[in-house]
């Protein structure tokens, strides 16, 4: 008797347990439902300021090739999560094509909601990556107090450059100016080897035609070796050099990084390590080109004369266009990555020169006076000088490449021009 009732009162006691278990658990299924999450709610252990930077894939369109990335700072007591973004243009500023092209470029900074750019970036189906960084609340804060000051708006505008002073030159500077340099000091002096016109080209495979243009539009200062420090202009670079980063400590020197989340994969290509090898097809097709004019011109066939006439006048005159572009580049305006470009022996402006005797080509007895075939020459000779430049140390351009395409098919015309000489 006993025992039984010893046990109705231990299964009343059990009853009671669970259903006080229950009660709690529900309680705290609900708590944790209207919990806001950890961008808007402060969570005891984590410091009141938190600074990440966040890194955005390659976009679908030319200009959102190099991607893009942004400083976040959380501030938990405010309940806000603000990313701060360097690099934002307005085609309607006032004369926007006439500046770009003279180099007169004004970006600025922005300060958007968080959320609201991960949605943004989420639609064009970019990759977006977070990274935590390891600052003091001390560094947070002049962090934080220096973006505010620099999202007024007048310190808000900035003279952008392409590898100098873009979207990520500018996050890098100040994310390296409150950690009191810890990111230039372990990034300084290191390097794979890459240069400005590799990464430019590489970052813009996917759109042939301007990684063309870029390519021939850049001079010898894009051809220089750069350490990781200047590499990351390129987001992804900068991104990746971060985790090399120490932050400084009074105690020890911790990884800058210190958590990594993937919060979106892209739809759009990452672009290849290394821009695409152009010597052996530019070569293949030169050589192609060249012997093509001399079959032709060879020709008695005015159906045979008449495509040489016209691949001759439209070759001069891009050379020729383009040499004057060159020079505009160089003398009138401030693309520094443009100066001195060793292309200027291969687009020759004297080219223009030539687009009358090139379009006589067409006739069976051209009438082509000695001076133009001397100049023909004088071309073909500046651009085989440039293919010798190539062994000496004050011609540092990689233009090999362009070199192999336009010397086969300048030397070719130079001959073509000079078999029927006009002698008066």
């Amino acid at each position: 008797m006993g025992n039984r009732e010893s046990g109705e009162l231990s299964t009343n006691h059990i009853r009671y347990l669970l259903a006080c278990l229950c009660l709690w658990l529900l309680s705290a299924t609900s708590a944790w439902a209207q919990t806001p999450n950890d961008s808007q709610f402060p969570i005891p252990d984590s410091p009141p300021l938190e600074i990440s930077l966040l890194t955005i894939g390659p976009g679908p369109i030319f200009w959102e090739r190099f991607g893009h990335n942004a400083i976040v700072v959380r501030d938990r007591a405010a309940g806000t999560a603000i990313a701060y973004n360097y690099g934002i243009f307005d085609f309607d500023q006032d004369d926007f094509l006439v500046n770009f092209a003279r180099g007169h470029m004004r970006y600025r900074i922005a300060a958007d909601d968080l959320e609201d750019d991960i949605d943004m970036y989420r639609e064009e189906s970019r990759s977006i990556t977070e990274q935590h960084l390891a600052f003091t609340p001390e560094q947070a804060a002049v962090l934080r107090d220096f973006l505010v000051w620099n999202t007024r708006p007048e310190n808000a505008y900035y003279h952008y450059e392409y590898f100098l002073a873009n979207c990520s030159t500018r996050v890098r500077d100040a994310l390296d100016q409150a950690l009191g340099g810890a990111i230039k000091r372990d990034t300084e002096g290191r390097s794979h080897g890459y240069t400005y016109r590799m990464d430019a080209l590489r970052l813009m495979a996917a759109e042939p035609l301007l990684m063309l243009g870029i390519d021939l539009g850049l001079g010898p200062s894009a051809d220089e070796r750069i350490d990781f420090w200047r590499e990351s202009f390129v987001p992804a670079v900068l991104a990746r050099a971060l985790h090399e980063v120490r932050a400084i400590d009074a105690e020890d020197r911790q990884p800058l990084v210190t958590a990594e989340r993937l919060i979106a994969t892209g739809t759009v290509a990452e672009p290849p390590e290394l821009p695409p090898d152009l010597r052996l097809g530019f070569l293949l097709l030169g050589l192609a080109l060249g012997l093509l004019i001399f079959r032709l011109r060879s020709s008695k066939a005015f159906a045979a004369r008449l495509p040489l006439a016209i691949f001759a006048g439209v070759f001069e005159l891009f050379c020729g266009i383009g040499g004057l572009l060159l020079l505009v580049l160089w003398f009138w305006t401030d693309h520094q990555s443009a100066w001195r470009n060793e292309n200027l022996l291969l687009l020759n402006p004297l080219c223009l020169a030539l687009i009358p005797a090139a379009v006589s080509l067409a006739r069976a007895q051209p009438r082509i006076s000695r001076w133009t075939m001397r100049l023909a020459w004088l071309i073909a000779a500046l651009a085989a000088f440039a293919l010798f430049s190539k062994i000496l140390p004050w011609f540092a351009q990689a233009n090999l490449h362009w070199i192999l395409l336009f010397l086969p098919i300048h030397i070719a015309l130079a001959i073509g021009m000079g078999r029927t000489v006009d002698t008066r």
